[in-house]
Parts: C-alpha cells; sequence; structure tokens
C-alpha cells in the first residue's frame, strides 16, 4: 500500500489522505486549508490529485479542516461515494451549506471594498449535489468499499458522529491492517462517550495536534470557567466565546448548564449567535443515543441539555446585530472558532476595546489566524481591515479541548510496537510532531514516519 497526505501533513488543517491498495485509490477525508487567506484559496481550488481517478471517500467527521471542499472534489469530478457515519452525513447537511453562504458573503465583501478578489470555491448546488453521494454506516458495522478491501467505522470521541476508520485488505496473501485515528477525541469528556479501544493494525495515521502538551484536567474545566464568568461579572463586562459551532459550542453551554443547576454561576443572559450552531444542536437532539450516562442523567433531571434559563439562539442578522447595544454582563457564543469568518468578527470587534470583558478561547488556534493572535495577546489585532487595541481580558481554557493529549496520543499509538508495524503521523504542526514522535519512540515505537505534504510513502 502507498500513502501520500494532500493536507494535514506539518500543519493541522487540509485533511487528505490517499491510500493506493491493489490499483485502487482511497481518499481519507477532504479538508479545507485554512489560514493566510490567498495560500489557503490556491490550495483549496486546485487538487493535487485528479478527483475522477477515486474509487472511494472515506469521511472521518464534518470539521470543515475534514470536510470543506467535498462539494469541490464533486465539482471538479469525483462521482464515487462518500462513506461516513449517519450523525456526520447530517451535520455536512449544514455545514458544508454554511460554508458555502460565507464563501459567497466574504466574496461580496471584498469586492464591495476594492480588496483582492477571491471566488467561491463552490455555491449551493455543489453541496445538494456531493450530498447524493453520501453512503452511511453505523459504528462498527464492517463493509466493502472497492473489491477486496474493507472499512470499520470506530467511534473516535471527537464530535458528534467522528469516526476513526479501520481499513482491512490483503497484501501479498497477508491480511493487514490500516487505522486511521481521525481526530481522536479525549476519554471522560462531557457529551459524548469515550473513543474506541484500538486491538490491532499494522499501521496507524495518527493526528498529532496536541502531541506535545496535556490539556487541563476535564475536572477543572467547569470551576475555572465559572472563575471567569463570575469575576467578569463583577466588574460589569461581557465574556465573549468564539466557538465551533460543531461540539465545542454545545459543550461550552452544556457545562453553563451543569453551573447553573449547581449554583455555581447565577442565571445570565446566553446568546448563541450562529444560525449554524442553532442547525448543529437540533441534530445532537436528533442523535441523543451518541450521549454519555452522565449526559443521560442530566436529561433525566433538567431536561434538555442545551436550554438555560435564559438563553437565546440567534439566527437572524437583525437579532445578532441587537446585540452590540447590550450593556449588561452576558455570554456571547458565537462562530468561528478560529475568529476567521462569521458573527465572531462583529463581537471581537465591538468588545475586545474593553478591559472589563473577556475572550475565552475554548479551542486550538492554528497558525496565521486571529484567534491565534488573540491567544498571543497581541497589543493589537485586525478586524475588517483596522488594527484595535487588544484590551479585553484573554482567557484560554484548554479543558474543553476534544482532541486527545499527548499520553492519550502516545498511548494509542503505542498498539503500534512491533518491527513490522508503522506509525504514520499526521495533523500537526512540527513542534507537537516531534515531541509525539520522541514519546512514541521511548514507548517502543520504531517505525515512525512524520508524514510530508505531497509525499508518497510505500507501507
Amino acid at each position: 500500500m502507498k500513502v501520500t497526505s494532500y493536507g494535514a501533513a506539518g500543519e493541522v488543517t487540509g485533511s487528505k489522505h490517499l491510500l493506493e491498495i491493489n490499483g485502487y485509490r482511497i481518499l481519507l477525508d477532504c479538508g479545507m486549508f485554512q489560514g493566510k487567506r490567498r495560500e489557503a484559496a490556491h490550495k483549496n481550488r486546485h487538487f493535487p490529485f485528479a478527483p475522477d481517478s477515486l474509487d472511494a471517500v472515506v469521511l472521518s467527521h464534518a470539521h470543515i479542516d475534514h470536510s470543506g471542499v467535498l462539494p469541490m472534489l464533486h465539482k471538479k469530478g469525483y462521482r464515487g461515494r462518500i462513506y461516513t457515519t449517519p450523525a456526520t452525513r447530517d451535520l455536512c447537511s449544514v455545514m458544508l451549506l454554511d460554508s458555502a453562504h460565507i464563501q459567497e458573503r466574504d466574496a461580496e465583501w471584498l469586492a464591495k471594498k476594492n480588496r483582492d478578489y477571491v471566488a467561491p470555491l463552490y455555491d449551493e448546488s455543489d453541496v445538494f449535489a456531493v450530498m447524493k453521494r453520501f453512503v452511511c454506516f453505523p459504528y462498527e458495522d464492517r463493509f466493502e468499499i472497492v473489491p477486496d478491501v474493507y472499512v470499520t467505522l470506530h467511534d473516535a470521541g471527537h464530535v458528534l458522529g467522528s469516526a476513526m476508520v479501520a481499513v482491512d485488505y490483503m497484501e501479498n496473501g497477508k491480511d493487514r491492517r490500516f487505522l486511521f485515528s481521525g481526530d481522536l477525541g479525549r476519554k471522560n469528556m462531557p457529551l459524548l462517550r469515550d473513543p474506541w479501544e484500538p486491538d490491532n493494525a499494522d499501521i496507524i495515521m495518527l493526528e498529532s495536534t496536541y502531541g506535545d502538551r496535556e490539556h487541563d484536567a476535564i475536572e477543572t474545566m467547569e470551576s475555572k470557567l465559572a472563575e471567569v464568568v463570575l469575576r467578569t461579572i463583577r466588574r460589569g463586562g461581557k465574556i465573549i466565546i468564539p466557538s465551533f459551532a460543531l461540539e465545542r459550542a454545545q459543550e461550552v453551554v452544556f457545562a453553563l448548564k451543569r453551573l447553573e443547576l449547581l449554583g455555581t454561576i447565577p442565571p445570565l443572559p446566553v446568546y448563541v449567535d450562529s444560525p449554524l450552531t442553532a442547525n448543529i444542536t437540533e441534530i445532537f437532539r436528533y442523535h441523543k443515543e451518541s450521549f454519555d450516562e452522565a449526559t443521560q442523567q442530566v436529561r433525566s433531571v433538567a431536561g434538555d441539555p442545551f436550554e438555560l434559563q435564559q438563553i437565546e439562539y440567534i439566527r437572524n442578522v437583525d437579532d445578532s446585530m441587537r446585540l452590540n447595544t447590550l450593556s449588561e454582563p452576558c455570554v456571547i457564543i458565537s462562530a468561528s472558532g478560529m475568529c476567521e469568518v462569521g458573527r465572531i468578527l462583529h463581537h471581537l470587534r465591538n468588545n475586545c476595546e474593553d478591559k472589563r470583558n473577556t475572550i475565552v478561547i475554548v479551542g486550538f488556534q492554528a497558525k496565521n489566524t486571529l484567534g491565534r493572535r488573540i491567544v498571543e495577546r497581541q497589543p493589537e489585532i485586525k478586524i475588517f481591515g483596522v488594527n484595535r487595541p487588544l484590551n479585553a481580558e484573554v482567557k484560554t481554557l484548554n479543558g474543553f479541548s476534544a482532541h486527545a493529549g499527548r499520553n492519550e496520543l502516545i498511548t494509542f499509538g503505542a498498539h503500534c510496537k512491533g518491527r513490522r508495524k508503522r506509525v504514520l503521523l499526521v495533523h500537526g504542526e512540527e513542534q507537537p510532531l516531534e515531541a509525539l514522535r520522541s514519546g512514541l519512540h521511548d514507548e517502543g515505537v520504531k517505525n515512525i514516519t512524520v508524514m510530508e505534504e505531497n509525499t508518497t510513502v510505500d507501507v
């Protein structure tokens, strides 16, 4: 088998990994590059392979850096199937449409401001077309995607519907298994069940996002959020939370609900200002079979996990703009998670200069994103082309991360000990990749390859 990473190699966006098995070509994920606008636009527009040469696509989960250019793949000629879980399909149906609308709005804004024009990659008709290509299987079902190549999707515990992809095939008369971690989740996180424990694999392609560090303890996650809320309320400020619409926003709302139930924080207005987040939350409600035992217990005692005493899910623009006039303490949760697009930009623009306010970062921030510049506490941040002082408090709560930390990644990769076994590291920046490689080696995993973009490895 040959493996080529066309994205998420030495970086954390644009996940695309091509498997060539016995003459068949199988693409794992088809994600959008994010970061520097012009560079990302070029990479998203041009595939380094012929889409119509693919025999199958398997999608690990719905995050845009894993699914975001599937409509482009179809537009460029792919007419095969896209295999994934039912929840991931449902999420993609709203997330890809949202992506198309964002691209259209961005193009209109740039044209109006006489900036460099970046045409949308695709429109909603391309999304509707590609959604017809989805074929869904539940976790643990084994199915054939091309002759004599079988896939089983296992619960990755990362976001709703996320999957590890186990690929079973025969090569040179021997049965072999390739396991793609996708984005690996953490144990004991709220809402979803824990990740599946791998049993056996000859090759593991493992994400490395947090390969150099651990997260804050999950047990302290809610108490730290409560501290931020109470401190900001005392000084009369607002809590602004840029959040990924998928999973992170639901986790934060659920945490606020539990803090309210315990009386740790007073009931206060919470505004979820994102039509996409509102739609995704409805999909969570539909797929409640994915909830873990603790969430089911909250449902039985206090009802809907995503309803608070004073919560409003905002869809229309007028209601979003109304938030700019609020003066009392409140929580505003808005997409996007890396502060690159969407309504969060307006909330950051209106609130970043006031030292009473707090910006709470609850997810990974890639290089060259506004979110990363906020985390780095740069004295000024550029929003809509204007430099603005960053006077608000900035608090990073890594405990909300849905990615496995260093020790969990090492434990996962250690299933590939042995002379004939191999680990391929992807989806990480240089420092985490090297740290994880070193940690796996110390654990006894000797055959480790850090994947490079557009480079083929024979495994």
